[in-house]
């Protein structure tokens, strides 16, 4: 069995707490949530190609464009033909369209990604082109899988992907399903499963960055950047200042927000599955550094967390530098940030009745919500 390389970053400050609105000035009264879109299948996201148009991304293997508060009548892509047929079975699955992110220079190249589960409920990360001459409509032909990750079980798939500052391709990929991570493969830097991904996408498939964590590493897969993870279901770089954050799916216990300053050389161990949350599972783990949770919430308040995005919007002054977060189960939105002394600070924004599947934002910076029963939301002042 690989020796796993001891980590040596420090440990991240834990807290939760759930403070008046009076702390960090913010009323819910004053907020709504603005429906922008309707009708969709199951949606899982909602993406900005760097323009006005917003693209929604449903579960059944359909993308569709939003323009000027409209979903246009043709899909931009549909694989459902590519898709497990549980996918479409009407029960709950954790199968499909996954996810989607257009390349930083997608207004000159129109490559954009996708993560989706095969037909054999295996991950592909494929790249495609839009249209050469619609640009409301991909071009299917397109379509070449750079990436290949078989799963043993139908959930925990992951699904995000997200480029970094650093112009890579990041990818949150589950480990592998069932409970328990009854194969290790959180902790097992032989597999790509329970791991954030970064690679370079800019060649024919890919390369792997030299400066990744465990390149030099016998045994290691060289994509890893991160380990420990669940299922991280939705991660974000504050577009400001480069930090990255990951919302971890829990199992029994607790939901997590793991937060990975700009800073990070990568290597950090989240802790799965010798902890969730804060909490050690059981049993006596190896001599390794865990990065502990920034933030974590109980079973009591949901059940399984949807990462957000930190606003940087110009609408909403207040909320500059503010981290949203959701849970699908109970509809309840927080907000996180740093006090003055660099502490994290967390407190509950809003209780809905949506399904929060997913956050997203605009070319602006505004702060979207997807409802999985099928509404796009977009987050305003009430006066």
């Amino acid at each position: 069995m690989l020796k796993i390389l001891r980590i040596t970053l420090p440990l991240l400050l834990l807290c939760f707490a759930l403070p008046t609105f009076a702390q960090s000035g913010l009323n819910a009264d004053d907020y709504q949530w603005v429906q922008i879109a309707s009708g969709f299948d199951n949606p899982l996201g909602v993406v900005s190609a760097g323009d006005e148009r917003l693209f929604g991304v449903e579960q059944l293997g359909r993308i569709w464009v939003i323009e000027n508060g409209e979903e246009l009548p043709d899909p931009f892509l549909d694989i459902s033909d590519l898709l497990s047929p549980d996918v479409f079975s009407g029960a709950y699955t954790e199968r499909g369209l996954l996810g989607l992110v257009f390349h930083p220079n997608y207004q000159e190249n129109g490559i954009f990604f996708i993560n989706y589960t095969d037909v054999d409920g295996n991950t592909v990360i494929a790249r495609y082109q839009v249209s050469a001459d619609d640009p409301n409509r991909a071009d299917p032909t397109t379509a070449t899988t750079i990436l290949y990750v078989l799963q043993p079980f139908a959930n925990h798939n992951g699904g995000q992907l997200a480029f970094g500052p650093d112009g890579y391709l990041y990818i949150g990929l589950g480990d592998g399903g069932d409970q328990g991570d009854p194969f290790g493969n959180a902790q097992n830097l032989e597999t790509l499963l329970g791991k954030m991904l970064r690679i370079d996408i800019n060649a024919p498939f890919y390369r792997v960055p030299e400066d990744n964590p465990f390149v030099n590493v016998e045994g290691a897969a060289p994509e890893i950047w991160a380990l420990g993870l669940r299922n991280p279901w939705r991660f974000s770089f504050d577009r400001e200042t480069g930090d990255l954050y990951i919302t971890d799916v829990g199992e029994d216990l607790s939901e997590e927000v793991n937060f990975q300053p700009a800073d990070s050389t990568g290597g950090e161990n989240y802790g799965w599955e010798y902890y969730e949350g804060e909490t050690l599972r059981g049993g006596n783990p190896p001599d390794l550094e865990i990065t502990m949770p920034t933030l974590t919430y109980s079973h009591s308040e949901g059940c399984s967390i949807s990462g957000g995005y930190v606003y940087r919007g110009q609408a909403m002054p207040e909320l500059v530098g503010v981290y949203f977060y959701g849970d699908y189960c109970s509809g309840k939105i927080w907000t996180a940030w740093q006090d003055n002394s660099g502490t994290w600070r967390s407190e509950l924004f809003m209780s809905t009745g949506y399904q929060i599947s997913s956050f997203g934002e605009d070319m602006n910076g505004e702060l979207l919500l997807v409802d999985y029963k099928g509404d796009i939301y977009r987050l305003e002042r009430t006066q």
